[in-house]
């Protein structure tokens, strides 16, 4: 595998202390923790769109909803064997507006995206199965009390995989994208890291938004509107600095900058929340 940087430029060897430990498990997206007090984030006029997406019901739900035919033409398998198995099981079973189906073709896509942006090789088998299952362990009946959804995902994801034809001579390096796709893990390995990049740049930008505001409970349950508020902000504080790879970082600024633009501009238009 030929790279264009040493491993280390891209945070292979890095020993970064995780930004939140406790931060997910596999019936929560977030903890929901305090802002940090500050002044209000600039606004970013390339956010300026983001605004009527987002409280328009109808544009979230079409913006987190992928058509299986339209996800196809972003991949680069033929659409039979073991892939197609994995992409249908995936299509059927993973039904959740934040990490659904949609949000593994998402994480795919933009994987390879960042690797190409690179220069760097991946093996795309490794990072095919690993971005439509490593969320498996979220839900039922593969989702396991009191163990993370990561690590009881890349413990069984064998499971799922058996007889469908995919390389077992892979299933390691498999395991170890899973076990680390979270933003406050560390990855080993380019598939693993490009995985970790894609899925970390899931949470920021309209996308994050998107996702998140589609999780409140229009009942009133939990998380409501400012719960759903303190997770963007928690995403805000801790994720820009956990994308690892050159052209995850590259990516940082603009979608950082989307999330900041709308979360002042909420605040403005609810009396700093006290009417959402």
């Amino acid at each position: 595998m030929s790279l264009a940087f040493t491993w280390s430029e891209i945070g292979g060897d890095r020993d970064v202390r995780s930004a939140a430990a406790n931060h997910r498990s596999s019936s929560s997206c977030a903890r929901y923790t305090n802002p940090s007090a500050g002044a209000a984030a600039p606004v970013n006029t390339v956010a300026s769109r983001l605004i009527p997406a987002v409280l328009t019901l109808g544009a979230i739900w079409s913006v987190l909803t992928v058509p299986a035919s339209g996800a196809a033409t972003t991949q680069v398998s033929s659409g039979s064997g073991w892939r197609a198995t994995v992409r249908d099981f995936s299509a059927k079973h993973f039904r959740n507006p934040a990490w659904g189906y949609s949000h593994c073709v998402r994480d795919y896509v933009l994987a390879r995206e960042l690797a190409a942006a690179d220069h760097v090789t991946l093996d795309d088998d490794v990072l095919f199965a690993a971005a439509y299952l490593h969320d498996m362990a979220a839900f039922a009946p593969w989702k396991k009390q009191n163990v993370d959804h990561a690590d009881e995902a890349a413990q069984i994801v064998d499971t799922v995989l058996s007889g469908t034809g995919f390389p077992i001579s892979k299933v390691d390096a498999l395991r170890g994208a899973i076990r680390t796709h979270m933003y406050d893990r560390d990855p080993v390995g380019p598939e693993a890291l490009y995985l970790h990049d894609a899925d970390a740049l899931d949470w920021l930008g309209a996308i994050g938004v998107a996702r998140v505001i589609a999780l409140v409970d229009p009942t009133g349950g939990s998380p409501d509107g400012p719960e759903a508020v303190r997770m963007l902000e928690d995403y805000l504080a801790h994720v820009p600095s956990r994308v690892l790879s050159p052209a995850g970082r590259a990516r940082v600024p603009q979608r950082k900058a989307e999330l900041e633009h709308f979360l002042e501009s909420l605040r403005g238009e609810s009396q700093n929340l006290k009417n959402l």
